[in-house]
């Protein structure tokens, strides 16, 4: 296996946040052809769709030099979710976005803690000045969790492609205190 470097690794007080790899993929599949990706992926997804999807979060490292972070805690490298930087090519800003891969997770503020590292991540190590979070209008868990982190709906924020979304604008962690 070929490690993706230099990646760096942020830890939280519960949490691990490292580069996305191949050990990772199984659990991804499971995720992206469960209906929890359901806001993310097309109708029509199968397993070769999650694979080249899967490839496209491990290259955006390559590409970008800076992606999204597998979410995992210090007892345990099994992935629980993803979390951080995300810029597609077609992306008009920045973003920084989540996914929690089974709800066995939710409620325990384990996205949010991962979030917020990616977000201080993002504005003081790759010194972006401002980032968005694209949300689907029915992903009410995640937009409250934009919402926990701070950020504030965006009406006049670019949208990505033509799909319905609303945009939450981040503010620099130092914005908050």
């Amino acid at each position: 296996m070929v490690a993706l470097s230099p990646t760096p690794v942020i830890e939280t007080s519960r949490l691990v946040l490292r580069a996305p790899g191949g050990r990772d993929f199984a659990a991804w599949r499971n995720f992206f052809l469960s209906d929890r990706s359901r806001f993310i992926r097309p109708a029509a997804a199968d397993e070769a769709l999650a694979w080249r999807a899967w490839s496209g979060v491990i290259g955006h490292w390559v590409m970008r030099g800076w992606g999204s972070f597998v979410v995992t805690t210090h007892d345990s490298d099994a992935a629980l979710g993803m979390t951080g930087p995300w810029a597609p090519i077609n992306w008009p800003e920045y973003e920084i976005g989540w996914t929690l891969w089974s709800e066995d997770h939710e409620g325990k503020g384990l996205m949010t803690e991962a979030a917020q590292a990616t977000l201080e991540h993002a504005f003081r190590r790759l010194k972006w000045s401002t980032a968005v979070s694209y949300i689907d209008p029915e992903n009410l868990r995640s937009i409250r969790l934009a919402e926990r982190l701070g950020a504030v709906l965006d009406p006049e924020a670019r949208r990505v492609e033509d799909k319905p979304v609303l945009v939450y604008r981040h503010r620099k962690p130092e914005d908050l205190a």
